[in-house]
């Protein structure tokens, strides 16, 4: 498992932090295919290290690539102080992304016979699939990854060149209930950026998305909605609720 030490992270964030009013630098540290890839060591760590809702994802550079850092919060959302911090390099995906969505409906049909034994009632109800996770639906994620693929460079552009890299985002907040997959079997997590527009602030917004891998996503062996696919994350600049 990749980590840093305490100095070693607030050195790659603050390098980061540093990076953020010149394209140029950004454009070689980002390419807009590569991924972050957490295993399933990084994953259990989070979910045992953090103690709230959300868990924090800081962007640092290291050895000039771009990282991403596991940052547990506490229940008050602030930053909890370890001596080790798990971390992926921003690297090339190794094969396709297999981004899987399976919808499962039940049927349930009601007869009721009289004491006469005549049919007196004969119907039938659908129920829907529900998800019980924060999960994007597949056409959205691979929308957004696209848009970032795509246009995350005139992204970037426009931030530096109009706003001198003040808004580009420095860390993510994500739901902790993605760290807990639907079913077991879990081996890793593949973390993508993406391109996504907010109506509150009536402009694009960056987003990460985290995609599950299953020795078997096929075999759910439930009624629910299965997704690997989950969003839900908030760029911080604009969004810093815990600052």
């Amino acid at each position: 498992m990749n980590t840093f030490n305490r100095e070693q992270c607030d050195a790659a964030i603050a390098e980061w932090i540093d990076c953020c009013g010149n394209y140029n630098a950004i454009k070689n540290l980002i390419p807009t295919n590569y991924v972050f890839n957490f295993d399933s060591e990084q994953i259990d760590w989070m979910k045992n290290a953090n103690k709230n809702s959300e868990f924090c994802t800081e962007i640092g550079v290291y050895n000039d690539q771009l990282v991403a850092v596991l940052c547990p919060l506490d229940p008050n959302g602030q930053k909890i102080i370890v001596e080790d911090y798990p971390y992926s390099f921003l690297n090339e995906l190794e094969g396709d992304l297999n981004l899987v969505e399976t919808e499962q409906y039940t049927l349930v049909k009601n007869a009721i016979l009289s004491r006469e034994l005549r049919t007196i009632d004969d119907s039938s109800d659908m129920y829907w699939p529900v998800s019980s996770k924060p999960m994007m639906e597949q056409d959205k994620a691979v929308e957004a990854i696209e848009s970032w693929r795509n246009e995350g460079m005139t992204w970037f552009y426009r931030e530096c060149s109009e706003f001198q890299g003040s808004r580009i985002f420095k860390k993510f907040y994500v739901p902790a209930e993605n760290l807990n997959p639907p079913k077991p079997g879990l081996t890793s997590m593949v973390c993508s950026f993406g391109l996504k527009f907010s109506d509150v602030y009536q402009r694009v917004l960056p987003t990460l998305i985290f995609i599950s891998f299953y020795t078997d996503l096929e075999n759910t062996g439930s009624i629910e909605k299965i997704s690997n696919t989950y969003d839900w994350s908030q760029a911080c600049p604009p969004i810093c609720q815990f600052m």
